[in-house]
């Protein structure tokens, strides 16, 4: 049986400091994962779940997006993945016994990882207006209450759908579909927080918000640049592609502010060598670059390469891209001192950069959140896609642009139409399969979703899944903001900080997860995700669901749709929740690349959506070309005596979902109160290492934002920066420090004091 959950809450505690590691996985991921697995699940539970992650007939791994191979691995999984397989089958249950017991003033003191330890929510809770507790509703009058405060507004548009990217394809159309049926286009998500930067940029010069690349592309690569990403911990099985790639001969280029334990070496625990040797060194060339450096770094290879000789492949360009002409007179110059302070780097680290450019014909540039959350951060993406441009390592195999996604539907979740900005032609058909005119106005992202709740203008907020309050920018803002609306609704499937930072009225409605059995009055279903390199297939669990009666995303969307539209609305409702193949049936003739859906799902792997780029190298922008930008140099403006802080993952969590209290790559344990400070940083400042402090951001708007009793810890960051674990950071985030064009908050670009703790 699985250990029960923490009566106090360890979260609390000073944390351990040691040395950080310099090789990930190995003995120790195993090890590791055995003991996550046994806290949450008997020896048996265990077996029967891991071995079915990731295979196929199995189901799909809720830890990350990455794409799996064409023959899976008896253990197709790694560390992190097994820790949110354990964190979903845990046997331990969140009762209405357990919500009797602790009014929801007790819990909202409670740490996110104590919360998320209680275990899986079994029935539908209410806590009503003055009410202290939740208590227990059924599923009818759950969804009558949530119709009767839908229908009382004044317009559709008072009420806003989030949507995080654990959700299925299935779910995702169903959900979209009923808030546009509701009349409105309030659909934010959580890649609106994360990847929306990737998107804006990639849409604008490719014509697709989508990477370009397969993991077969990974494999026949000569150059891999690995920036802003740390796959160790973020994307673990990421790092046996690598390897593969590795040994096939690629060179690797890791571009960080902080060195990465994955990246310098990876000990394979699929592997002899792996296990018992050395492993395989990833990274030939390490750039420390500071924060918010990037845009220069690549502006500086775009010019090194326009200034040599025969560089560029001119054929590709003359045929495939426009703007060239414009890109090429504005990085004809470039002001080294103002690129040296930008990135931080030498001079001889770029031009050594540019020789391993030179020497390769096939190129692909990997990323993830630390390009896209600067106010910059578009720009910075459009010159990554410059860069591969000039020497056509776009639509040819072997090379392209690969942002790796976190949330392991969250593509899949906006191919479906979770969008606030849809196209024409998605709401046009749309609109025609359903016989209904669809909203047109566009509607609120995730930022400003939040300053309509604070501004009184969102009366009801549903989320399908995530950790609204947790996850967002400016947590003190956000949860203002939450307790203005009405009524707040999460379908969840375990207990989290959104649950008890509530409208007037709150509903928690459990949800089946990845690993459950899901079985309808028809016999059992399925769902669909798509990975990050645009592969669709099939998710199966075979768990007994914690509670005989919890209800599917996709039952729960259908019965709610039912309930709020009435029963004059002619979708037929019922029949999706008792046969996902009519969604998918549905989708296949809305969706460009679904045609014959349900065949194709079955098939072994699954299939790949089509991506013009990569496929044909023809490109849907406005140009009907591959499009050059000219992006200006632009650098953070940090005062003397401040850093600039970027927000973090552990190796111990995912996302807002805390699964324990150590950071073994980087060498603490025992808790997450830490500021990643560079001595020499520190000296100035005269800060020791081990000293406590308050963070403190800086923003235009005098506002005070302060993360008190942080441990400093002395740690090779690149000089100027710092760095914290989120989401106990995000309170930092202003609300309206955004990136241009996609509005994602600067997470990885803060601007922080850090005063010794009272």
């Amino acid at each position: 049986m699985a250990k029960q959950p923490p009566h106090r809450d360890p979260a609390q505690d000073a944390p351990h400091v040691g040395p950080p590691a310099h090789a990930a996985a190995g003995l120790p991921a195993i090890g590791h994962t055995l003991r996550m697995a046994a806290d949450q699940m008997s020896p048996g539970r265990v077996l029967a779940t891991l071995r079915k992650v990731n295979q196929q007939g199995g189901f799909d791994c809720p830890g990350c997006a990455w794409p799996d191979p064409d023959k899976p691995h008896l253990a197709e999984f790694c560390e992190n993945g097994a820790k949110a397989v354990a964190e979903e089958a845990t046997e331990r249950r969140t009762t209405p016994e357990f919500f009797a017991a602790h009014p929801v003033a007790e819990l909202a003191e409670r740490s996110g990882y104590w919360l998320g330890q209680q275990g899986r929510l079994t029935t539908p809770m209410l806590l009503d207006e003055g009410a202290t507790h939740y208590a227990p509703i059924g599923w009818d009058e759950a969804f009558a209450l949530i119709a009767a405060e839908l229908t009382a507004l004044g317009s559709p548009d008072e009420a806003a759908f989030y949507t995080s990217g654990r959700t299925s394809n299935e779910a995702a159309f169903a959900y979209q579909l009923f808030a546009r049926r509701l009349g409105t286009n309030n659909l934010p998500d959580c890649s609106n927080m994360c990847h929306e930067s990737s998107g804006s940029a990639l849409t604008e010069t490719l014509g697709v918000g989508k990477g370009s690349v397969s993991l077969k592309d990974l494999y026949q690569a000569d150059l891999i640049i690995v920036a802003g990403q740390n796959p160790g911990t973020n994307h673990p099985r990421m790092l046996s592609a690598l390897e593969r790639a590795k040994r096939a001969g690629a060179k690797i280029v890791s571009v960080n502010p902080l060195p990465e334990a994955g990246l310098e070496r990876f000990k394979n625990p699929q592997t002899p060598r792996g296990l018992v040797g050395g492993g395989t060194r990833l990274t030939d060339l390490f750039l420390q670059i500071r924060l918010g450096g990037d845009l220069a770094l690549f502006r500086a290879l775009n010019h090194l390469l326009l200034t040599t000789p025969d560089a560029v492949d001119e054929a590709f360009v003359a045929e495939h891209c426009a703007g060239y002409r414009e890109f090429a007179a504005e990085a004809a110059d470039l002001d080294r001192p103002a690129t040296l302070a930008a990135t931080g780097l030498p001079w001889e680290q770029i031009e050594e950069l540019h020789r391993l450019v030179l020497s390769s014909r096939k190129i692909i540039v990997c990323w993830a959140m630390g390009l896209t959350q600067h106010k910059h951060s578009v720009p910075t993406i459009r010159e990554v896609v410059n860069f591969l441009l000039l020497r056509g390592n776009v639509g040819r195999p072997g090379a392209g642009v690969c942002p790796v996604r976190g949330h392991s539907n969250v593509q899949g979740d906006r191919t479906m139409g979770i969008f606030e900005r849809p196209s024409t032609a998605f709401l046009d058909a749309l609109g025609k399969e359903f016989a209904f005119e669809p909203p047109r106005a566009h509607g609120h992202d995730t930022v400003d979703t939040i300053r309509a709740m604070r501004d009184g203008r969102i009366r009801v907020f549903f989320a399908m899944g995530g950790n609204f309050v947790a996850a967002s920018p400016d947590t003190d803002a956000t949860e203002a903001a939450m307790r203005r609306c009405r009524l707040t609704v999460h379908v969840s499937t375990k207990l989290n900080r959104s649950h008890v930072i509530t409208g007037a009225r709150a509903l928690i409605l459990p949800t089946l997860g990845r690993t459950d059995r899901d079985v309808s009055t028809l016999g059992p279903q399925f769902v669909s995700v798509e990975d990050s390199m645009g592969m669709v297939h099939s998710s199966r669990g075979g768990l007994r669901p914690p509670a005989p009666d919890l209800l599917s995303e996709v039952a729960i969307v259908s019965r709610l749709a039912r309930a709020a539209l009435g029963p004059q609305d002619p979708t037929p409702w019922e029949d999706f929740a008792r046969d996902y193949d009519l969604i998918r049936d549905r989708i296949a003739r809305v969706i460009p690349g679904f045609d014959d859906f349900n065949a194709k799902v079955r098939r072994p792997g699954g299939f790949a959506l089509p991506h013009a780029p990569r496929d044909s190298r023809t490109f849907p922008t406005a140009t009907g070309k591959a499009n050059f930008t000219v992006n200006p140099l632009t650098a953070p403006d940090v005062p003397p005596g401040r850093l600039l802080l970027q927000t973090l993952r552990s190796h111990d969590q995912y996302n807002t979902t805390v699964y324990g209290l150590d950071d073994r790559y980087r060498g603490i344990t025992g808790g997450r109160r830490v500021v990643l400070v560079n001595p020499a940083d520190a000296a100035e400042l005269g800060l020791d290492d081990g000293r406590f402090v308050d963070l403190v951001s800086e923003w235009k708007d005098g506002v005070e934002r302060r993360a008190a009793r942080f441990r400093v810890v002395h740690y090779p960051v690149a000089r100027g920066g710092a760095a914290a674990y989120y989401p106990e950071t995000n309170v930092l985030v202003p609300l309206d420090s955004t990136a241009d064009i996609s509005n994602t908050p600067t997470s990885k670009a803060v601007v922080v004091r850090l005063e010794p703790t009272a």
